[in-house]
């Protein structure tokens, strides 16, 4: 009580000593006395206002594989004749991280009939001359079914075109891939597969993306942005957030093992942006991972930034929920830790080194820290961080484990008052 009442004091009187003196000050950038580390200053991604999905990621695409919790969202069906069960949302009711598809029913349709449209993610960006990459994963259930991709601008009219033919009946699932080049810029495009002929398809991740990714990577990331990163000279890229780590309970929780192998193998969750703020609700905000552990740790060996990943420490965000899991009940959370530790650095003979190399990168990515919860802090944090540490530094001694800032504040706030 002394120190708070004594301190205001001793900060006026230090503000009027220093008017007093005037004194000027000389910094010699050119002279440092001491080494500056180049990871004392970094970039911090999260996925908010759409810093994923719709950002950074190159996809066009919005909804691709039919998981949000509307199916259709960011899809419209327009047919002429009108028929009711056109376009059917299908379960495939076995264990997956992708169950849904759609299922095209086409009676006898001719071009424009039939079509189902994509508003992309508030509109997509289109590029005159630029070659767009279109795929998908198709199963014909039965007849003929002739797929039209267009293209469009504002005004609904055809900027590019091309046509999918899909010659034979399969029960297995195939995908199917072409490129078309737009002839016209359209800051607010869309998407629109028009269907013609007689039968049934099967439809999942539909996917377009424009050729200009980062180092043309197929799936890849926007090159334009991924730049303007490069050109920061970031020491140090925090991903993937962020108060995404921690989810509004322990269900929504960033879990790094679900955004890495094939990319339709992800699953899909919904990001708490969606409706942190009732009076900015965004219905359409979800996280399908495309962008995900592996493409970040790309992203930092591509622009030479130290990979700076963040983990949950079993604890949901304590504005929120403010869920945590006992201290005697942590194993899972803390060998998603390790595990981490071994995706990135591990050689291609063990479990997580193997499926880094796997998805291309058969060199580890020299994971040198990692950060144990985000906006976490109090004795229930700070006791499930030296449990993490504990665990982390018996394993991988040469591994730094990070709090976060907040939780320093407050540590530091307490010693003092």
């Amino acid at each position: 009580m002394y120190i708070k009442k004594f301190l205001p004091a001793v900060l006026i009187f230090f503000s009027f000593y220093v008017h007093a003196q005037n004194k000027n000050f000389v910094i010699e950038a050119d002279k440092p006395i001491a080494p500056i580390q180049s990871t004392m200053w970094g970039v911090f991604f999260e996925d908010i206002n759409m810093g994923a999905d719709g950002g950074i990621y190159a996809e066009l695409i919005k909804n691709r594989s039919f998981e949000f919790f509307r199916p259709l969202m960011g899809w419209k069906i327009e047919q002429n004749p009108v028929e009711e069960g056109a376009v059917l949302i299908q379960n495939r009711g076995i264990n997956t991280a992708n169950p849904r598809f759609a299922r095209i029913n086409v009676h006898n349709r001719s071009k424009g009939s039939l079509t189902l449209t994509n508003e992309g993610f508030r509109g997509m960006g289109i590029k005159k001359d630029l070659r767009y990459d279109f795929s998908v994963l198709y199963r014909m259930a039965s007849g003929k079914v002739k797929m039209h991709l267009e293209l469009l601008n504002e005004k609904k009219e055809i900027i590019g075109s091309t046509e999918l033919f899909p010659q034979e009946e399969n029960k297995e699932w195939k995908k199917l891939a072409i490129s078309f080049k737009a002839n016209q810029t359209e800051e607010k495009g869309s998407f629109r597969i028009s269907f013609e002929g007689n039968g049934a398809i099967d439809l999942d991740m539909i996917s377009l993306f424009p050729e200009d990714t980062w180092k043309q990577r197929p799936g890849g990331m926007r090159a334009d942005m991924v730049q303007m990163l490069a050109d920061m000279k970031p020491g140090f890229i925090r991903f993937p957030g962020g108060c995404i780590v921690e989810g509004f309970d322990l269900s929504q929780r960033y879990q790094w093992k679900k955004t890495v192998g094939p990319v339709e193998e992800r699953q899909l969750i919904i990001n708490r942006w969606n409706y942190e703020f009732p009076h900015r609700s965004t219905p359409d905000y979800f996280q399908t991972f495309g962008l995900g552990f592996f493409e970040y740790f790309q992203l930092c060996d591509d622009i030479g930034a130290e990979p700076l990943p963040i983990l949950n420490c079993g604890m949901a965000c304590q504005f929120n929920s403010a869920e945590v899991i006992p201290l005697n009940q942590l194993n899972p959370y803390i060998n998603d830790a390790l595990d981490l530790i071994e995706f990135a650095n591990g050689d291609a003979t063990t479990k997580w080194g193997k499926v880094r190399a796997n998805m291309g990168h058969p060199e580890p990515f020299h994971l040198k820290m990692l950060g144990v919860g985000n906006e976490n802090w109090g004795p229930q944090y700070l006791d499930r961080f030296k449990i993490f540490q504990k665990a982390i530094k018996e394993k991988y001694p040469d591994i730094k484990c990070l709090l976060p800032v907040l939780a320093l504040i407050r540590k530091a706030i307490g010693l003092i008052i």
